[in-house]
């Protein structure tokens, strides 16, 4: 997926991830991240009555923490099924978001819309991390917070993801996703436009029946696993959960035969100038 000069063609890119993230069921990844959505929440010191955009929501985990603050939330993602799943949960909820089918890379805002921008495990999957990083500064208020929950290459999303690279690796020339979880990265795609960046490690434990368990949940509703083990026979697949299984048991902290998975994530709050 290659345009000329060797540059990526995100918008390919874009269509292909589309795809991959339609498969399977992602709330069900997602309802693992509710802790990471009210670490932001509070690291952003959201209050009521400020309007709040959740970028890449999901099935609109941190958008529901800020709207039950009594924010004025909009959420935003490129898969129509998870619009329509993060819609009947504010509905079951009692909870009023705005949930629209939209683009990290191309957000349908004007300038200077928002209090402060919330993303856990979303925008940083964007092919086109500048654009993306311009998009988010740009609908940003001056003085605003741009709060993010992102992977890092340490720990278990770094060997997570780098897993699923062998597997299924991505196109030539894009950066890593993992590359928000890093300083230097933070400083790259914000530092330009911002009068502080600050980010600190953080834990978020995962919940399962079992290790065997966590991989059955991976390889049923997780799009990139799905993908990954598509088109493989049954060695090369067997090989790709097998080795999954090796990180989960790697970091579970449980005793018991359950699996309480320790995962290392940076929460970042970023401030525009």
């Amino acid at each position: 997926m290659e345009a000329k000069g060797n540059k990526p063609d995100f918008q390919a890119i874009t269509s292909s991830q589309k795809e991959t993230w339609s498969s399977g069921d992602f709330h069900e990844i997602a309802r693992q991240n509710v802790v990471m959505a009210e670490a932001l929440c509070n690291a952003v010191d959201l209050r009521g009555g400020q309007r709040v955009l959740d970028v890449a929501c999901g099935s609109g985990t941190a958008a529901l923490v800020a709207a039950r603050r009594y924010c004025d939330v909009v959420g935003i993602d490129y898969v129509p099924a998870l619009i329509d799943r993060a819609r009947r949960r504010a509905d079951a909820d009692g909870l009023d978001v705005d949930f629209r089918t939209a683009d990290a890379q191309n957000l349908p805002f004007d300038d200077d819309s928002f209090d402060a921008i919330l993303s856990v495990y979303g925008v940083q999957f964007a092919p086109d991390q500048d654009r993306a990083a311009a998009e988010l500064l740009r609908v940003c208020r001056p003085g605003a917070k741009i709060g993010l929950a992102t992977p890092m290459p340490e720990g278990w999303s770094g060997d997570f993801f780098a897993t699923h690279g062998k597997y299924n690796p991505p196109p030539p020339g894009l950066h890593p996703p993992l590359r928000w979880g890093t300083d230097e990265g933070l400083e790259a795609l914000l530092g330009q436009d911002t009068s502080s960046i600050v980010s600190e490690p953080k834990t978020a434990l995962q919940y399962y029946r079992s290790v065997d368990h966590a991989v059955e949940v991976f390889e049923t509703y997780f799009g990139p696993t799905i993908r990954a083990s598509q088109n493989r026979d049954e060695q090369s697949r067997r090989q790709l959960l097998d080795e999954l299984h090796t990180i989960f048991d790697r970091y579970n902290r449980a005793t018991d035969g359950t699996a309480v998975v320790e995962n290392r994530y940076l929460l970042t709050v970023a401030t525009k100038a």
